[in-house]
């Protein structure tokens, strides 16, 4: 049995930041890896 895609896309499993650990809210356009907390101390 086939599963429909938007079954499939809310089943893929949470995006977390591998730097703390933080569970990321994903946006379509978004190739980032770290969390924008991260991502700000990264910056200074």
């Amino acid at each position: 049995m086939l599963t429909s895609p938007v079954e499939f896309f809310r089943n893929l499993i949470k995006k977390q930041c591998p730097e703390c650990g933080q569970i990321m809210e994903e946006q379509a356009e978004s190739y980032l890896m770290e969390c924008d907390r991260c991502l700000a101390k990264k910056e200074e």
